[in-house]
């Protein structure tokens, strides 16, 4: 149960972060090192590996 919660708050998170992005309210080094961050703090299964492959 709580990788699903981590996954779903991880998603949920990383979704808000890159509207910011998208609209300009942050830089995108600012949003790969909050991505980064994230990462770490919730060790997503999935949303790792598919979340802003764009980005690499």
């Amino acid at each position: 149960m709580k990788l699903m919660d981590n996954e779903m708050v991880f998603q949920m998170t990383m979704s808000v972060a890159k509207q910011a992005l998208n609209k300009e309210l942050i830089t995108r080094d600012i949003y790969l090192a909050f991505y980064r961050e994230m990462v770490s703090k919730y060790t997503p299964t999935i949303g790792a590996l598919l979340f802003d492959i764009d980005l690499l």
